[in-house]
């Protein structure tokens, strides 16, 4: 490997390790928060999908349904579902 790769790489890897073991308890919480968020709008959207199917209504799963679903939560998939069912 070249040596600029290898030490780019490795100034990168000791930057991550730096933010990891420093980072502030707030941001680490922040961002656990959000990860928590994301996997529960990810949920709601599946099991939606799943038994909204039998009434005829899907949403794709994709980036900005993922992003309403995680910030409104499941006032998110409604409106989402009320786009879906009125101009779609």
């Amino acid at each position: 490997m070249n040596t600029i790769t290898v030490t780019i790489v490795g100034l990168f890897i000791f930057i991550l390790f730096y933010m990891i073991v420093r980072a502030p308890k707030g941001a680490m919480s922040f961002v656990g928060k959000g990860a928590v968020r994301l996997t529960i709008g990810l949920l709601l959207l599946f099991f939606f999908n799943v038994f909204g199917g039998q009434l005829g209504l899907h949403i794709p799963i994709n980036i900005f349904t993922v992003v309403v679903t995680t910030v409104l939560g499941p006032l998110g998939i409604i409106s989402i579902a009320a786009v879906h069912i009125f101009v779609l």
